[in-house]
């Protein structure tokens, strides 16, 4: 089955968000939805559900072209249209007989190699295909999507005994290559997997933070130490939608039997109820547990109070009587004797319970609990993670203290994952261990970590042997900045991989490729006015850059999330790049008050001046350069980075990070390879900098660039033009660099500079000085 075209029927938020990311696939969707009730334009709904799309912040498309991949309707009259399609995603109401109408006009529609899925999360697949015949049946089945689908990495699959295995297999493989998803097959059981333990775990917080005094900041606040994401408990359910648990609830307790520990939390406070009538439906309603609300022209936000329901200003919990257990481990956090201590134990020891005794009720063993945790509510440790990071004897042991049962799954004492025997394994109810199994394709970092030892290795980064000649270069340093020690293992890297592999990759497996320079050793050298240290920090990088351009064997990065500064400069300075889709990429220097001086003006320059379709002459690529280093422009995928020339056209694209590495190692290995020849530059010198001068100085004058601003570009203009040169007399990348150098250590003099790096190192956000 070669899924070519796809349908989603039902332009709400959820539809129309899951057309859009088909879309950043490359694949061409109809967008269908009902007929507006006495309105001109029939296809209004999907229309409108386009163009929110393409304002929706975050960004739906990973790139605003892709909605030109989406062609809307109505059901009434663009059904048979559907004639074409390959996958049919039904996203309608959660009404029963709505769905099967439908169902059985797309029955008589889609050719018979379609698969036509539902993406409820409410409705069990057995009452969905009741009483339809086996000609639908057979090609039928749910895919649940999590919101935003772009984001959310989670697909959960559910299928009968009555769908064909081929389309099962067909959706699995198109989600995981095409949509970046991690698919989990699922029973169908209420909730499926990750409703069924997310939304216990989210009305367990809300009910004993209500019971027993605990605010939403200090709720919010605590859950980030053992993994959850900062928007926590409340901030989750603002993000959801409050009004969307009722329902949900609702189907619950209809569904489930009366044993059932979610029936222990299965209604709503009345405070919530309140909420949800008065339209404190959470972000996209008035507000929820926060708002954001106007107090003398300015934004406040605003929290509820879960004991009067009234709203009042919102500040960061005060945790510091918890600050040294932090430290301590999450068992001296959890056995604290403080309240919000005691809230985490409460909500987290209840969650843990209720997911190891779901097995195998909802998932045969715990991969596909933890797949559906860790990527549907986005959990940095997924539940049986988080038990071994807390210790499962221990875990036990203070159930037992407490007189709680202890889950079967617990019952041996035992650590949910081992790697003893040089791979992951995972526990199942008897105790016995079995490999962790991953996709054809997939090649993992922490797989080859865990079955050998790094070749080289320091503080800050390591060396893997990934097989086939191919070593693998991994940063892990806080936020993977590079440092001395960095460079220091780079350039081992290059003498290692010349003399004993083929290729390497540039490449780790944490939320971020690398967040820049270590601001911090900038800032000793400055508070010392230590200069020649500055000089020999910003010449090692560009020494140890361009050893990396030239090497003799072929280099490719393999980036994720933030590529930002000196991350951003070493994927300019590659042979190649795979990227995954979800890559923020740019040279943000100008918001510490630098710029970029790693090669960074060099190479982006380089970039601009070869593109095939430039305008002609030497300035226009030049100004293209001071606007995108300039603005420290960033992209906001993978696709918008090519757009913005920090990737090439021949970069290749990921859309599963699970992926990546694979692909980067096969991209490695892909042809012969040949050192780049270096790059002659011509630039037009003062000619450009006065026409660059001149535009930062009217964005001064309208109020769109600040006092210093103005220094920090006028430092850049300087480098990009070329300095005091003859547009006839070639520059070379070294003349380059020594420009790059010299107007680096000039603005760390600056007091202005100084000021900006001081609050971006206390605050983490940019000064406007």
């Amino acid at each position: 089955m070669n899924i070519q075209k796809v349908a989603v029927i039902g332009a709400g938020v959820m539809g129309a968000s899951i057309a859009a990311h088909v879309a950043n696939a490359g694949i061409p969707v109809y967008l269908l939805d009902i007929v507006p009730e006495g309105a001109s334009n029939r296809n209004g709904i999907a229309e409108n559900a386009v163009k929110k799309l393409l304002e929706a912040e975050p960004a739906a498309f990973m790139d605003k072209a892709n909605a030109k991949l989406i062609s809307t309707g109505n059901i009434e009259d663009d059904l048979p249209k559907l004639a074409d399609a390959d996958w049919v995603i039904e996203a309608v109401i959660e009404n029963l007989q709505v769905k099967q109408s439908l169902y059985q006009k797309l029955n008589t529609i889609c050719k018979a190699e379609c698969l036509i899925s539902s993406n409820t999360s409410t409705l069990p697949l057995a009452l969905l295909k009741k009483n339809l015949d086996d000609s639908f049946t057979r090609r039928f089945m749910i895919t649940h999507f999590f919101n935003p689908p772009r984001y959310m990495r989670l697909l959960e699959l559910v299928s009968s005994p009555a769908t064909e295995p081929s389309f099962v297999d067909s959706i699995n493989q198109f989600a995981d290559i095409k949509l970046g998803k991690n698919c989990v097959t699922c029973k169908d059981t209420p909730g499926f997997i990750g409703n069924r333990i997310g939304i216990y775990w989210l009305l367990y917080g809300l009910l004993d933070a209500i019971e027993h005094g605990i605010s939403v900041e200090q709720a919010d606040g605590i859950m980030p130490s053992f993994g959850i994401p900062k928007t926590g408990i409340f901030g989750l359910l603002d993000l959801v939608g409050l009004d969307l648990i009722p329902p949900i609830l609702k189907g619950m307790k209809m569904a489930l039997p009366q044993q059932d520990a979610f029936h222990e939390v299965n209604h709503l406070p009345d405070i919530v109820q309140k909420m949800i009538s008065e339209g404190y439906t959470g972000r996209k309603g008035k507000g929820g547990f926060y708002r954001l609300n106007k107090t003398e022209g300015k934004k406040v936000k605003e929290s509820i109070s879960l004991a009067t329901g009234d709203y009042a200003r919102s500040d960061r919990a005060d945790l510091s009587p918890l600050k040294d257990a932090q430290k301590a481990g999450l068992q001296a956090l959890l056995s604290h004797p403080d309240p919000v201590a005691q809230y985490a134990w409460r909500v987290l020891s209840h969650t843990l319970c209720y997911a190891a005794n779901l097995i195998p009720e909802i998932s045969d063993d715990i991969t596909g609990i933890d797949a559906a945790l860790r990527d549907g509510y986005n959990w940095k440790f997924s539940p049986f993670e988080l038990l071994d990071q807390i210790g499962v004897p221990w875990f036990v042991d203070k159930l037992k203290s407490e007189s709680r049962p202890v889950p079967p799954l617990l019952a041996k004492n035992a650590q949910m994952y081992s790697t003893s025997s040089g791979r992951l394994e995972f526990a199942d109810l008897s105790g016995h261990y079995h490999p962790v199994r991953r996709a054809e394709g997939v090649l993992l970092l922490s797989d080859i970590k865990q079955q050998s030892k790094p070749v080289l290795e320091n503080n800050s980064a390591s060396l893997w042997d990934i097989g086939d000649g191919v070593a693998c270069l991994e940063f892990h340093s806080k936020m993977n900045t590079l440092d001395m020690d960095s460079m220091a293992l780079i350039n081992q890297s290059i003498d290692k991989v010349n003399k004993e592999f083929k290729a390497l990759v540039i490449h780790n497996d944490a939320e971020n490729f690398s967040a820049g320079a270590n601001l911090g050793l900038l800032m000793k050298a400055i508070h010392d006015n230590d200069w020649p240290a500055v000089e020999q920090l910003i010449k090692q990088g560009q020494q140890t850059y361009q050893r990396l351009k030239y090497a003799p064997f072929p280099v490719v990065a393999a980036p994720s999330g933030l590529a930002l500064g000196g991350g951003c400069e070493i994927l300019l300075h590659c042979d190649a790049v795979q990227a995954h889709a979800e890559l923020y990429m740019g040279l943000v220097e100008v918001g510490v008050g630098l710029i970029p001086g790693w090669g960074g003006c060099k190479e982006y320059l380089r970039r601009c001046l070869s593109q095939p379709k430039r305008p002609g002459g030497p300035i226009p690529p030049v100004i293209k350069a001071f606007q995108t280093i300039g603005l420290a422009s960033v992209s906001k995928s993978a696709f918008d980075a090519r757009e913005l020339l920090y990737l090439n056209t021949h970069d290749g694209i990921t859309m599963n990070k699970n992926r990546l590495l694979a692909d980067a190692k096969a991209l490695a290995l892909a042809k012969d390879y040949s050192p780049p020849l270096p790059f002659t530059y011509h630039l037009p010198g003062f000619t450009a900098k006065v026409l660059m001068d001149m535009g930062i100085k009217a964005f001064r004058l309208l109020g769109k660039a600040t006092e210093y601003d103005v220094v920090v570009s006028g430092q850049l203009a300087h480098v990009l033009s070329g300095g005091a040169c003859d547009f006839t007399a070639p520059i070379t990348e070294d003349d380059l660099l020594a420009l790059e150098l010299e107007a680096f250590v000039a603005l760390v003099k600056q007091k202005g500079t100084l000021d900006r790096l001081d609050h971006m190192l206390k605050t983490g956000k940019p000064l406007r000085n």
